[in-house]
């Protein structure tokens, strides 16, 4: 017995050693992610947001869409607020549908019709989602 209760102490010992000779700011300097490549992640997605916020913000701030929604009694305002509260993921997605919408219809592959069930869409759409929140 009086063997394991000194072999329990050696190890406790060895292990108190251990720790305490390593230098703690040698184990802080150790990280998974360096700084730098979080640093530009997050200025990546920080101005991929602004992108997609200028994006959705611009199609919905045309004559056409602020008509569209005016005449749905939809308060282009609330919509145009609404749009930062979303989420990247969400952003982006009509951010991509808007961009396509604009492009389909300056190549004529819409009609004016199209486009104003399109914007008014997105609107309901943003509405929403803000709402469930």
């Amino acid at each position: 017995m009086s063997l394991l209760r000194t072999g329990a102490r050696v190890a406790a010992v060895l292990v108190l050693i251990v720790t305490f000779a390593i230098p703690q700011n040698l184990l802080a300097d150790t990280h998974v992610v360096c700084p730098s490549d979080l640093q530009k992640q997050i200025t990546a997605t920080t101005r991929d947001r602004q992108q997609n916020l200028t994006s959705v913000r611009g199609f919905l701030s045309t004559s056409t869409a602020e008509k569209a929604m005016k005449s749905a009694s939809i308060n282009p305002k609330k919509v145009q607020n609404a749009v930062s509260s979303l989420s990247d993921d969400e952003l982006a997605n009509l951010a991509q549908r808007a961009d396509k919408a604009q492009a389909d219809f300056a190549a004529g592959s819409l009609s004016n019709r199209d486009l104003i069930w399109i914007i008014l869409a997105i609107a309901v759409l943003v509405l929403i989602i803000v709402a469930v929140r």
